[in-house]
């Protein structure tokens, strides 16, 4: 049976709190993406947020509910990023394009998320699962307006959801994550995403995209035939 998780103290009020308890969420990060949850203690993060040992205690009991605070707010970071980065594009494929776009921007900015959210299933499976789901519930919700609008074809939106993170994940792994810093052409790799994408999820009244270059069937049939050199056609 899933234990419950731990709660954090009530948020303070202050701006001085605030700010307090953001530095340790920022060391939080640090330490259990450099560390992870087991040998992570409470003293390094202090340490890293520059408080007391006693000021932890403060905004947070114990360890867990550190990690378990920590795992909500990026996923709250993450939903809320994504929401921005969409709310005024017109069109759903638009919105996976730019979503996208903007998923990359968030794992450039806490590259550890792909260490700390997978331990999350071992430290606490709720908080593991409460991730992804407010995450794909979001997302399904915006492919099921967009399947009653006739943006894209009809489907299960959980599922289609589900699927598109997938990718995301996978793709923000390898050229964001594993690119450390050198220069990724990001462009280029939302460019190929969203023609997958567009494929697989517009309707079948949706506008084409324009081609990305001459297609190799015209290109083809512009090439000499062999038989117009002279030379025969085996």
């Amino acid at each position: 049976m899933n234990q419950v998780s731990p709660s954090p103290r009530p948020l303070p009020v202050t701006a001085r709190g605030q700010r307090t308890r953001e530095r340790i969420l920022r060391a939080a990060e640090e330490v259990f993406g450099d560390r992870g949850f087991e040998r992570a203690s409470v003293a390094e993060i202090a340490g890293r947020a520059g408080v007391a040992l006693g000021t932890f205690y403060i905004y947070f009991p114990d360890k867990k509910s550190a990690f378990v605070e920590l795992v909500d707010e990026l996923g709250s970071r993450l939903r809320r990023d994504l929401g921005e980065a969409t709310r005024d594009v017109k069109g759903r494929l638009a919105a996976e394009r730019e979503g996208l776009r903007a998923f990359f921007a968030f794992v450039r900015a806490h590259r550890k998320l792909y260490r700390i959210v997978p331990q999350a299933e071992f430290v606490d499976e709720p908080t593991f699962r409460r991730y992804y789901d407010r995450l794909a519930s979001r997302y399904a919700a915006g492919l099921r307006r967009a399947m009653s609008e006739g943006e894209v074809h009809e489907g299960d939106p959980e599922v289609l959801a589900y699927a598109m993170m997938g990718m995301a994940d996978f793709l923000g792994m390898r050229w964001v994550l594993w690119a450390g810093d050198e220069a990724e052409d990001i462009d280029r790799i939302v460019d190929e995403a969203s023609r997958f994408i567009r494929a697989g999820l517009a309707a079948a009244t949706a506008p084409a995209p324009p081609p990305a270059g001459p297609p190799a069937a015209a290109a083809a049939a512009r090439a000499p035939s062999p038989a117009k050199k002279g030379k025969r056609v085996p």
